[in-house]
């Protein structure tokens, strides 16, 4: 255990989010994502869903404000303009922890070949479909 930090950011996320660079993204993807198949680094966080690895993850993994939003999300069926309760759930706690950081709703087509990009993937158990989100990492600048 480590003062500051989540008990959910185990040795291995760590280690991942202290080695991506600037402009690396890492995806927090649900339970039913083909996570195996789709990421070139997989860290699994069974039994963890991706509202409680974001309030882990935003506190200490500052955001690429250059460029589009740093966040992103799925949508429902795939469809940027339609939000369920996840992405509400999703919008509204990237809000509280980074209200400086937009969030963007992305279509199937613009999401998935991010997510198998990403320098990373977190496999969640989240139940909740179209319940992806990637986060770009920025600098430090203070």
């Amino acid at each position: 255990m480590l003062i500051g930090l989540s008990p959910l950011l185990g040795p291995d996320l760590l280690f991942t989010l202290r080695s991506m660079g600037h402009g690396d993204e890492i995806a927090l993807v649900d339970g039913n994502y083909p996570a195996q198949a789709h990421a070139t680094r997989l860290i699994r966080a069974d039994g963890i869903g991706v509202l409680a690895l974001l309030e882990a993850i935003l506190p200490v993994l500052p955001l690429d404000y250059e460029g589009p939003a740093p966040i992103a999300r799925a949508s429902l069926n795939n469809t940027p303009d339609q939000t369920g309760d996840i992405h509400h759930a999703i919008d509204a706690t990237c809000a509280r922890l980074v209200p400086s950081a937009s969030v963007a709703a992305l279509s199937g087509n613009d999401l998935y070949p991010r997510i198998r990009a990403a320098h990373t993937i977190v496999a969640t158990s989240e139940p909740a479909l179209f319940a992806n989100v990637i986060l770009r990492k920025g600098v430090i600048t203070r």
